[in-house]
Formats: structure tokens, sequence, C-alpha cells
């Protein structure tokens, strides 16, 4: 896979990344970030989980294609002393839906199926980057697959079915 047009740092440039508070939001609801690593990168904030497990970032490069990514912080490792693998499994599936936005547009999406495999590990202080591509875009369902990679490495590839819908179910 050759490198996309912007490179990243190599280096974490700052300790804490930034998820603006009072940013305005994009369509769907994507702030972007506005000083530190990632600026000018995009975060959906509506997501508990990914801001406090992320947070994670997504930007579209010049040839159009969906880059996303996050720094591994110590949060993220295990007690062997890589990345916890429910952590690459939660940003692969924020992958899903970052690589999906353009086809869901402003609609939403529900993950159906998810599958990953582990390839290797990454570290904190690692960058660790997603990319990917939609299959099939259907009347109701979205068919996509992706890779993730650290310091120029696979660490884990991905599948999954994203099922549009119409109105989010509220709890009973």
């Amino acid at each position: 896979m050759a490198l996309l047009s912007h490179s990243l740092p190599t280096r974490l440039e700052s300790p804490v990344n930034f998820v603006p508070k009072n940013a305005p939001p994009r369509h769907d609801g994507a702030v972007q970030a506005t000083s530190g690593e990632f600026v000018g990168w995009w975060t959906w904030t509506r997501d508990n989980f990914e801001v406090h497990n992320g947070p994670f970032w997504h930007r579209e490069e010049d040839n159009g294609a969906i880059r996303c990514a996050f720094r591994l912080e110590k949060k993220h490792i295990n007690g062997s002393g890589a990345v916890h693998g429910g952590c690459l499994m939660a940003f692969a599936d924020y992958c899903l839906f970052a690589i999906s936005n353009k086809v869901l547009v402003d609609g939403r999406g529900v993950t159906l199926s998810f599958t990953s495999e582990f390839i290797d590990a990454a570290y904190e202080g690692e960058l660790v980057e997603g990319h990917g591509e939609v299959v099939r875009a259907g009347r109701s369902i979205l068919f996509l697959r992706g890779t993730l990679t650290s310091a120029g490495r696979p660490v884990l590839t991905f599948s999954g079915t994203i099922k549009r819908i119409n109105e989010l179910r509220k709890a009973d």
C-alpha cells in the first residue's frame, strides 16, 4: 500500500489529543480539531464510547480516500504492553463509518456484522491508521473492508456490513 499524499507526524506532538468542545459540527455531526496533532481532522463527539476510548479521527485525502488515525496512549495498552485487541476492533468499527460516510451522507447506520484478523502488535506512542473501501452499497446494506497499520506494518484487517437506519430506536 503506497503512502497517501499527506504525511503525519512520526512523534506525538502533544500528550493529549484535543477534541474541540464548542466547534460547529459538520452536516453529519463531526467536529474538526483546531489544534494539536490532528488539526484539520474530523471526529464524532456524539458517541461517548469512541470519545472516551479514542479519540479517533478521519479526513478525506486529495485522492478522495478516507484516512482514519489515532495515537496510542497508555489507556489503549493491555497487560502485555501492546495495544488491546478490543481497542483495535473499536477503531476498525469507527473506520467502517468514516469510510462509508460519503455513501450514508446524512443518514445513519448500525454495524450489522464485523469480522477482524489480528496480524501484528502496536505499541504506546505509535500512530494507528485505517483505510478501506466500500465494496458494495445496496439500498439498505453497505459492505466494507479495510486494514489498520502502525509504523508501516499491517496490524489488523477487517470487514463489516452496515445497515442503513432512518430513526434511532429508544430504549423501552
